[in-house]
C-alpha cells in the first residue's frame, strides 16, 4: 500500500507543477527578456509549416532579448509546447541583422 501512496504523491506534485506553469503563462510570459508582445510578434516566424519573415516589431523585441538565454532552450520541451520551432527560432537573429551567440 505505501507504494501506491508514493505514486499518488508524485502524480499530485506533477499536477500541481503543471497548474503553476499554466498560471504563470496566463499571467504573462516572459522568456529571456522577451515579453508577451515580443513573443507574439515573432511567433509567425517560428511556427511551422509556413513561417514568415520576422516583422520589425519581432526584430525590435529580439534585439532586447538575452540571446544566450534563448540558446539554452534549444533542446527544451518548453518552446515546442508553446508552438515554437527551436530551429526556426535560432535562425531569427541573422534575419534581424543581429549576431547569434557563439556556441548556440
Amino acid at each position: 500500500m505505501p507504494m501506491i501512496g508514493n505514486k499518488v504523491g508524485v502524480l499530485v506534485t506533477v499536477f500541481l507543477g503543471i497548474l503553476l506553469l499554466i498560471a504563470e503563462l496566463t499571467n504573462g510570459l516572459s522568456l529571456c527578456n522577451m515579453g508577451d508582445d515580443g513573443l507574439t510578434a515573432c511567433k509567425p516566424s517560428v511556427t511551422k509549416p509556413n513561417p514568415v519573415e520576422p516583422s520589425a516589431s519581432c526584430c525590435e523585441a529580439l534585439s532586447g532579448a538575452d540571446l544566450q538565454c534563448l540558446c539554452s532552450y534549444r533542446n527544451s520541451l518548453l518552446l515546442p509546447s508553446l508552438g515554437i520551432d527551436p530551429e526556426l527560432a535560432l535562425a531569427l537573429p541573422p534575419k534581424c541583422n543581429l549576431t547569434s551567440p557563439a556556441n548556440c
